[in-house]
């Protein structure tokens, strides 16, 4: 049972990531879909008890509010790999201008997310960490001793 956690800016490619690798095996928890921390909560907490393989799709960009998934997942005898999206600002920031209603988010909103992202580490409980470029090409960056 796996957890994948992802972390990147908004525009970074996250979700078509998921779509293109992750649709047919893992669930997608996002607050663009759900809207509340209680929705989220919820999904998450059903997916950790029936053994449901799942995608937290959301910016996660400090090692605090990636340990509230990470906890959860371990209580729960599930393994956690972190999904890091290296995606230079300019590139969010075109994708971006490139959405429609909702889907765009301020400028503001991105480099405020910026302004706090840290990439992930071992130390904060996951089992590998991945890379994610711009063009969604993968590159394992770490990997915790078994």
């Amino acid at each position: 049972m796996e957890l994948l956690l992802f972390c990147g800016l908004q525009g970074a490619g996250k979700t078509s990531f998921y779509h293109r690798h992750f649709a047919a095996t893992h669930l997608r928890i996002s607050m663009d879909m759900l809207r509340t921390r209680r929705r989220e909560k919820a999904i998450l907490l059903a997916c950790l008890q029936c053994g449901q393989r799942c995608v937290v799709d959301n910016t996660n960009p400090t090692a605090a509010e990636r340990a509230v998934y990470i906890a959860a997942a371990r209580e729960h005898h599930f393994s956690v790999a972190g999904y890091y999206f290296d995606v230079p600002v300019a590139t969010c920031l075109t994708r971006n201008a490139a959405r429609q209603g909702k889907a765009r988010i301020s400028e503001i909103g991105l480099f405020a997310v910026r302004a706090k992202l840290v990439p992930p580490e071992l130390g904060e409980g996951f089992a590998r960490i991945f890379s994610v470029d711009p063009q969604g090409e993968i590159a394992l960056l770490a990997e915790a001793a078994s």
